[in-house]
């Protein structure tokens, strides 16, 4: 389009009322300044739309010109400021409501490349917009955060102190601007409602922070590695956000006990969840704003209420949630006295699941770091447990857990009650009657005689190990639960032997095939063979081992063989120690 043509376009606008411009106006109007600036003409566009003349057509027309500045601002660095001076008049000029409707349409039409450039290019003039807004304030700064961050969501979370401050996806730099962005909301809010009763207006605008904070919470605080000692941006961005949620009149102990976010009907069930459990990490294990948080609960309420989150976090299989559920499970524990917790709070489901869900955590979770800090937190939690609510524990996890290595930590947890328990004279439920169901569960083979021992080694060697100590005292079990024992331990044995011996007559015939096929393999190599046999499988520890070197076979099936040894000299020690005790 020529010059001349332009000009006569522009004075058609210029002489045109604003109720009779049509659709094809504004297009036409969007074309233009989109292919001023492409052409490199940003600072013709500036002084069009600064001129004195053209407040008519930027008045009327001029918010079609926002999402082309935007976008011409985050692409080129050389017209930045020229589109950003431009942007700056259309917020003097525009109607503040044709304005907000613009900019929501640019965030939901946000290049995915340029996500972070664009919101920080943006948010200063969407801020200066929705404090203009004359009404329906609030609204309209929940549509614009809920635009936001659906967008800040697409962008990967950093995990290590390299990733943040490399911060190549401008995550936290966009979360940084979010904190000032909402100052001047929650500032107004905290002058408006000093004495007053708070308006409709208000709550409405203070729902609207605090669905910010929970989203922000969720993500993405609950992806990050957040430590108080390394003072990260993600780090400050929880201390905002955690500063947020007193400054606006929210109590965090109604948050996180008494679910007050019910009262909010826009909130998320799942979101809020997911949130809460990220706000209990953060306050009870870096403590931010502790001294927000009423000191009257005690520690036995705070960890019964915190199950919950914990749980929640213990549920999943990300590595940020698992980390901050088990800080957050020890930090529970670690202030509540030992042998303190009672029998009745095992029959909450929280206190029944969060233990499954370590045990999960113990068993198949990939990160040995993890895994290792389970297995304190997992004693800890045991540590806690009253008599009853120990012996109650031990039997759920001997019936449920179905893995040989958590059996075998318990029945060692057992055998040390037992030990404690004899020093202080003091425990019927493992010194009485009461420990013989226990012993039902401990001496036990989940598959009789067809089990297998390799996999099954560990809990059978402490279960041994435990018949052992048993038979040994004299004076601490009374007749009755001696000679249940006795009965117990001869049927276990009986069973054991016969389980032994087919392992141990499988577990050879293995080793004999595994000898016959190298030879034949050998043979064949000698004889250049045009196919190789393949060896055949077998399973240990119910994995196929055809993966294996063949050295790597040899050395299992002797090591299954050596074990079955350990465990018949232990038997042989326990018919030594039954037949001591007769004469």
């Amino acid at each position: 389009m020529n010059e001349d043509k332009v000009h006569e376009i522009i004075q058609r606008w210029r002489d045109t009322p604003e109720e009779d411009l049509k659709p094809e106006d504004y297009r036409q109007f969007k074309d233009v300044g989109a292919a001023c600036l492409s052409g490199g003409d940003s600072e013709q566009l500036l002084k069009f739309v600064q001129d004195e003349k053209n407040q008519g057509i930027v008045k009327s027309m001029g918010c079609v010109l926002l999402a082309p500045l935007v976008n011409e601002a985050v692409r080129n660095e050389k017209s930045h400021d020229l589109c950003q001076a431009a942007i700056t008049q259309l917020i003097k000029t525009c109607s503040p409501k044709t304005l907000l409707e613009s900019f929501l349409e640019l965030i939901e039409d946000m290049d995915p490349g340029a996500i972070s450039e664009t919101i920080l290019v943006l948010l200063p003039h969407l801020q200066t917009v929705l404090l203009e807004l004359d009404e329906n304030q609030a609204a309209c700064l929940g549509l614009a955060l809920s635009a936001l961050q659906k967008q800040l969501s697409r962008l990967p979370v950093p995990y290590t102190l390299q990733q943040e401050e490399a911060d190549e996806h401008g995550l936290c730099r966009c979360c940084v601007a979010l904190a000032m962005f909402t100052k001047p909301f929650i500032e107004g809010m905290k002058k408006k409602r000093d004495g007053c009763d708070p308006t409709a207006e208000e709550d409405q605008l203070k729902a609207e922070i605090l669905q910010f904070c929970m989203r922000s919470l969720k993500e993405p605080l609950l992806e990050a590695e957040l430590n108080r000692d390394r003072k990260s941006t993600l780090w400050l961005f929880a201390v905002e956000i955690m500063d947020i949620l007193p400054a606006i009149k929210e109590s965090l102990s109604g948050l996180l006990f008494s679910s007050s976010l019910r009262k909010f009907s826009m909130m998320d069930a799942s979101l809020s969840k997911e949130s809460l459990a990220c706000l209990a990490y953060l306050l009870f294990v870096p403590l931010i704003n502790i001294e927000s948080f009423p000191a009257v609960f005690s520690p036995v309420f705070i960890l019964q209420c915190n199950m919950e989150h914990i749980n929640q976090l213990l549920s999943t299989k990300k590595e940020s949630h698992l980390l901050k559920g088990l800080a957050l499970f020890a930090k529970s524990l670690e202030r509540v006295e030992d042998n303190s917790l009672p029998v009745g709070l095992l029959d909450l489901k929280s206190f029944y699941s969060a233990p499954q869900n370590l045990r999960q955590v113990l068993t198949d979770c990939p990160f040995q770091h993890l895994r290792e800090s389970g297995l304190k937190v997992f004693q800890l939690f045991i540590n806690k447990l009253d008599a009853e609510a120990k012996h109650k524990f031990f039997r759920c996890m001997l019936r449920t857990s179905h893995h040989a290595g958590v059996e075998s930590y318990i029945v060692k947890n057992i055998r040390s009650q037992i030990q404690l328990s004899i020093k202080s004279n003091s425990n019927k439920w493992l010194l009485g009657m009461e420990l013989l169901p226990l012993l039902e569960l401990v001496l036990s083979l989940p598959q009789g005689a067809e089990t297998d021992l390799l996999s099954n080694m560990d809990k059978v060697m402490e279960s041994l190990n435990l018949l052992r100590y048993l038979l040994m005292q004299d004076k601490e079990l009374n007749a009755d639960v001696r000679e249940e024992l006795c009965r117990i331990k001869d049927e276990y044995l009986k069973m054991l032997r016969v389980c032994i011996s087919m392992s141990r007559a499988y577990y050879s015939a293995e080793m004999k095939a595994l000898k016959e096929d190298q030879k034949l393999k050998a043979k064949e190599a000698k004889e250049h063979a045009r196919s190789t046999r393949w060896l055949k499988s077998f399973t240990v520890k119910h994995d196929k081992a055809t993966h294996m070197s063949p050295e790597v076979q040899y050395q299992v099936l002797q090591s299954a063989l050596v074990t079955f040894d350990l465990m018949e000299s232990l038997i042989v020690r326990i018919d030594e120690i039954t037949a001591e005790k007769l004469h």
